[in-house]
């Protein structure tokens, strides 16, 4: 079905979007199979149902294209992300829930993010995810009306502590093969925020 947005779009740049999707997909399904290095370019434009040329209208080559692709589902995820919202009544339920969603979606495509977060992956997109991290919990923090949090501290230096650390729990967890699930981790997050923030004594 296309939507009213879709159709006021130019159509070229409807097709440049579904040709990205397009490659965005067979690269995730691809990634899941074998390694990223294994992976070539006629195999993302096979997978997609395109020619060679077509990709390289769009992309370098395959790091590029995985780049772009863990980058757009990272800023999905958080956009959706429910909470918490830091004057909630229940802020440790709403806390491990977004949480969850986080590392579940680390999971659901973990060989992408393994590539990517690991000791050989990008530095742009571990920046990219620490970055958009970063102003999510700093919006938080404004919009609860905190100005400084925890105290003396101003609300960049904690949003990038935060999503650094938070990087760092996710990127050893992938690393790790995943091996406790994504609730189990958020439950294991959360104490650790929750005790260096004080967010219960706030």
């Amino acid at each position: 079905m296309v939507t009213a947005r879709e159709n006021s779009t130019p159509p070229g740049d409807r097709r440049v979007r579904r040709t990205r999707s397009a490659l965005a997909r067979a690269l995730i399904q691809l990634v899941e199979e074998r390694d990223l290095s294994r992976i070539s370019v006629s195999d993302v434009a096979e997978g997609a149902g395109v020619s060679r040329s077509a990709f390289y209208d769009h992309y370098r080559d395959v790091h590029e294209l995985a780049e772009d692709a863990c980058t757009a589902m990272i800023d999905d995820l958080i956009e959706s992300l429910p909470g918490p919202s830091l004057d909630a009544a229940d802020i440790e339920q709403e806390a491990t829930a977004s949480l969850a969603a986080f590392f579940g979606s680390l999971a659901g495509h973990g060989g992408l993010y393994r590539a990517l977060l690991g000791p050989q992956g990008s530095a742009r997109v571990v920046g990219h995810i620490r970055r958009r991290i970063a102003v999510v919990i700093r919006e938080r923090l404004e919009h609860a009306g905190i100005r400084e949090w925890p105290e003396r501290v101003p609300h960049d230096v904690t949003a990038a502590f935060t999503a650094g650390a938070l990087i760092g729990v996710a990127m050893d967890w992938l690393e790790r093969g995943c091996a406790r699930t994504a609730a189990e981790m958020a439950e294991a997050t959360w104490p650790l925020l929750n005790a260096h923030y004080r967010i219960n004594d706030a």
